[in-house]
């Protein structure tokens, strides 16, 4: 597979197969949740009425996201119709109600922040593409956590650099990508201010990583956001700084597949998703840099080595099934 490949027919198959096979499973589910009383202690499917699938809310809202885009890419799929009766039979005006009461109730203001309001807003952006009922009825929530990240932003005085859910790098990188399908200006002009103050001075970057529990590379993410917001000659003398010797493959643990000692522990099986994240990073940085800077290449291979150590353990174990197809084609469309 070479940087330029994207998802052949049967991997799209493959991936849509996956998703369908728990975005409806209700149980086992790992629920953040709030309770401020007895009458909170509800179900999954009580509580989230359309994303109470694939082992918790921000799970299920991207392998919705999954089945959404290739269902546009690949509209002929097998699993196209069973897509199809998935997104009918679950965006109802009354689940996404649902899902807005939720937010709204006490001690929730901070519920998902910023990862899943991120994947959110990337399923808004995926099916404002498509247009139609699905589009109109999701909407409202969208919109909803739009808002939500405008304020919080202007509060928001530092970045998590953490590798993992907190990470407000990766947030704003699908954000930013939410903005661009949705016109809304003044939110990309937020991320995009953000985004400088966070990280517009970070030189010579260190990569003391992976942590045990990353699927996300804080070094990497970082560059994958200002590649994003930033006009090409500035991300080249901006990325430049940030790893001056990445043609040398150095910091080396950032070239290097990170090692999944045991799959059916659901910690350790993110590092599977560091794998394909990396990938993603990868991919898009190698494209980024002009033709004929070395660092094009080793990129490239990097995103290559990566993509084969976790791509064949997108399904397997559950710990990691319910989400690692999202990353993989993350990588896979980079």
């Amino acid at each position: 597979m070479t940087i330029d490949a994207a998802p052949t027919r049967q991997m799209a198959s493959r991936l849509a197969g996956v998703a369908l096979g728990h975005v409806g499973r209700e149980y086992p589910n790992g629920l953040v949740h709030v309770l401020s009383g007895p009458a909170d202690a509800r179900t999954p499917r009580d509580l989230h009425p359309l994303f109470f699938g694939s082992f918790d809310w921000h799970s299920s809202v991207h392998a919705h996201w999954l089945l959404a885009r290739l269902l546009r890419l690949v509209p002929d799929l097998p699993e196209a119709p069973a897509i199809a009766q998935r997104f009918d039979e679950g965006f109802t005006a009354q689940a996404v109600d649902g899902e807005l009461a939720y937010l709204e109730a006490p001690a929730r203001a901070s519920f998902e922040r910023p990862y899943g309001w991120a994947w959110l807003l990337m399923l808004g952006a995926e099916l404002r593409l498509r247009g139609g009922r699905w589009d109109d009825v999701l909407r409202p929530l969208s919109d909803a956590f739009a808002a939500r990240l405008a304020v919080f932003l202007p509060k928001a005085d530092y970045p998590v650099r953490a590798g993992a859910h907190s990470n407000t790098a990766f947030a704003l990188a699908l954000a930013h990508e939410y903005t661009k399908v949705a016109a809304d200006e003044d939110l990309a002009a937020l991320i995009t201010a953000k985004a400088l103050a966070w990280y517009g001075a970070d030189i010579d970057c260190q990569a003391w990583e992976p942590s045990g529990d990353d699927f996300l590379s804080p070094a990497l993410i970082e560059a994958e956001l200002m590649r994003r917001v930033l006009a090409p000659l500035a991300f080249r003398g901006w990325f430049a700084s940030f790893l001056p010797h990445a043609a040398s493959g150095k910091p080396p643990t950032l070239f290097e597949p990170a090692r999944v000692s045991d799959r059916g522990d659901g910690k350790i099986a993110h590092l599977d998703g560091l794998n394909l994240s990396r990938a993603w990073c990868w991919r898009g940085i190698a494209r980024a840099v002009s033709r004929d800077d070395p660092v094009r290449a080793v990129a490239a291979a990097a995103a290559e080595r990566h993509l084969a150590a976790s791509l064949p353990h997108v399904a397997g174990d559950y710990m990691g099934e319910h989400w690692l197809a999202s990353f993989a084609l993350l990588a896979l469309l980079a």
